[in-house]
């Protein structure tokens, strides 16, 4: 249960209650997509990544993007919460307890933004149709598919809390599964389940009612939302602002803030130009032979570049921050301390923060420690490039990077300054 409180005048390094559970400072970081989970199982490189950012003093650190089911899986190094990854799972939240840090899992259903050879099947969606992102064709789900999904959260949330999580966060946002029924875009049914705002809500308010009801009060849930999808046909702010409304009627204790939608306004999400040579470089030809082609031909038009700046989802954020009375989350080029106060002054509980930590795990202590005040990330999305393949890594971390990655780093970085 929310507690319906706004937080003024607070510090950095203030405690912070999110639901049942006190953070040792308002940071945590975003669930950003890892991809280190080779068999969608966790590995040490994820156990070692986490633990760092909690060494690094994160007030609570998110593993990513984790499956409710096989059919939500959009990547081979995604994470499938299943009963035989708890206990490594278990040993991961033990560590971050260790390093003083609350953990949280993002649990999703990717819906149409998958291919056959990962998911086990044909993708499945809000409304039949084609996704040009594997390219496949896509079937709507059918009403048992829909209400298994449902049953699907819950048990990764009793799996979540069996593995010793002190928080979930539900992805609603960025045109994975919920976000498509929530969307006018990608749900075009004519069901209980599509149409009126209050029919494409059903799908979200039965997983919110489901994971409340197992989480019981004894873990946070915060969701994830879109504040618009970025383009004409998608949701706009003031039924994003309708749906936040109806999260916190039914009681979750906090929600992230964001925008974008990965099937059609990819950049809105993360902002800046996307290195199209780097994600190039890493595709695997055999499975990606048609994005590498349409890549290298219309690449600025697959991935339009959206200007980045610092705390660039800020404007928006205040319209929802008006608007509701549960804690809210900031996320959005959070990049150094006086962007982290900003943001608390402008009554946000709490900040989220991804390519900062993955350029510094340990930013958090070096600003605590006054050694540094402004994140090192140039904002090249080199990371973001990569992990779609590999992992999501920092430029700064990689040996030997070819010289033409090099220098498409470098342009990015140096466009970024003007």
């Amino acid at each position: 249960m929310n507690t319906g409180t706004t937080l003024t005048g607070c510090d950095i390094f203030t405690p912070c209650r999110i639901g049942p559970i006190e953070l040792r400072n308002r940071s945590i970081r975003s669930a950003a997509f890892e991809n280190m989970c080779t068999g969608n199982s966790p590995t040490q490189q994820l156990f070692d990544y986490h633990t760092a950012v909690a060494r690094g003093g994160i007030g609570m650190t998110t593993v990513a993007y984790a499956a409710v089911s096989r059919s939500g899986l959009s990547f081979d190094g995604q994470l499938w919460m299943r009963p035989e990854v708890v206990p490594e799972l278990r040993r991961l939240t033990d560590a971050i307890h260790a390093e003083g840090a609350k953990a949280s899992i993002q649990l999703g259903h990717c819906g149409n933004m998958t291919h056959r050879a990962t998911c086990g099947q044909t993708p499945v969606g809000a409304s039949t149709g084609f996704n040009l992102y594997s390219p496949t064709f896509v079937r709507g789900m059918r009403e048992d598919e829909i209400l298994q999904t449902v049953e699907d959260f819950g048990t990764a949330v009793s799996l979540a809390k069996e593995a010793g999580f002190d928080c979930v966060e539900i992805h609603a946002g960025h045109g994975y599964l919920i976000s498509q029924f929530l969307s006018p875009y990608t749900n075009r049914r004519r069901d209980r389940w599509g149409g009126s705002l209050e029919n494409r809500m059903r799908l979200m308010q039965m997983v919110i009612r489901r994971v409340l009801e197992v989480a019981a009060g004894e873990i946070a849930v915060v969701v994830k939302t879109n504040m618009y999808d970025g383009f004409r046909r998608g949701m706009q702010v003031d039924e994003c602002i309708e749906v936040a409304r109806e999260l916190e009627r039914l009681g979750v204790d906090a929600l992230v803030l964001s925008a974008g939608f990965v099937s059609k306004a990819p950049m809105a999400v993360m902002r800046g130009a996307m290195p199209l040579k780097a994600m190039a470089h890493y595709m695997d030809m055999r499975k990606f032979w048609w994005l590498k082609a349409g890549l290298a031909v219309a690449g600025r038009l697959m991935v339009p570049t959206v200007p980045y700046s610092d705390l660039y989802f800020l404007d928006t954020a205040r319209l929802f921050r008006q608007a509701l009375r549960l804690p809210l989350i900031y996320v959005g080029g959070v990049t150094s301390a006086e962007g982290m106060q900003r943001v608390l002054d402008e009554g946000f509980v709490a900040f989220q923060m991804a390519r900062t930590l993955v350029r510094d795990p340990a930013f958090m202590e070096k600003i605590r420690s006054g050694s540094q005040t402004c994140s090192l990330c140039g904002h090249s999305n080199y990371c973001i490039a990569r992990m779609y393949t590999l992992d999501m890594r920092c430029h700064s971390c990689v040996e030997n990077l070819p010289r033409k990655l090099q220098k498409e780093v470098e342009s990015n970085e140096r466009h970024q300054r003007l």
